[in-house]
């Protein structure tokens, strides 16, 4: 069974809504002692990084997930929840995050290094690009268009977690996870059968029929 973590900036609707059509058990909560019923947890997100940290110390959700993750438990960061497994984000001023991947947010610059500019947000359907298209997160998952909603991106530090990317204004960090942290950057809730087949997979890895912990990380195309 899957918890989906109810701090009050999550599209927990949708989240939800998906799971229901993987016929796949879940409930949402945002009481600790109730989330660790689960078998794994998604944290999602909609808003401000800042807010949304100041939100979860306050309910010390944020010890809760930090120790979840530490204790080797599948958890998966949608949107700005992935954003806030990083170490810290520069949005409305520098804000530590759960520090649970390494790496910092940045806000799209909203002009190229050649001085075009851009829109920002980076909204709308982009196609994935696969570093790790072995990783059970991303087994028999296509490399097609996902839907995206974010003016900010993940600068991240360890190539070994970044699993799958994009390209706007440059590399944008699409799909992350290191052992049994993962995330998205992207909505797969909202991105057809290639983001349900990452859910289907993520249900997988929470009811222990993939493996993560046992992942090899293949870099040698960077």
């Amino acid at each position: 069974m899957i918890g989906i973590i109810d701090y009050g900036m999550g599209n927990l609707h949708s989240v939800s809504k998906a799971l229901e059509r993987l016929d796949y058990d879940y409930f949402i909560s945002e009481d600790p002692k109730k989330l660790k019923e689960a078998k794994g947890l998604i944290l999602p997100g909609v808003g401000s990084f800042r807010d949304a940290m100041a939100i979860l110390k306050e309910e010390q959700l944020d010890e809760f997930v930090i120790d979840w993750a530490e204790a080797g438990k599948p958890l998966l960061g949608i949107c700005l929840g992935m954003q806030l497994l990083f170490e810290e984000s520069e949005e409305n001023g520098q804000t530590k995050g759960l520090n649970l991947l390494p790496g910092r947010v940045e806000r799209f610059p909203g002009v190229t290094k050649d001085g075009v500019p851009y829109k920002v947000p980076h909204m709308g359907w982009n196609r994935l690009s696969f570093q790790q298209p072995k990783h059970p997160l991303l087994e028999d998952v296509e490399q097609g268009h996902v839907y995206f909603v974010h003016s900010y991106v993940v600068r991240i530090k360890d190539r070994e977690a970044l699993l799958a990317s994009a390209n706007y204004d440059g590399e944008v960090p699409a799909v992350v996870g290191k052992n049994n942290v993962l995330g998205t950057q992207f909505h797969p809730e909202k991105s057809s059968e290639i983001g349900m087949s990452i859910l289907r997979n993520y249900a997988a890895i929470v009811e222990g029929r993939k493996q993560v912990n046992e992942f090899v990380y293949d870099l040698s195309s960077d």
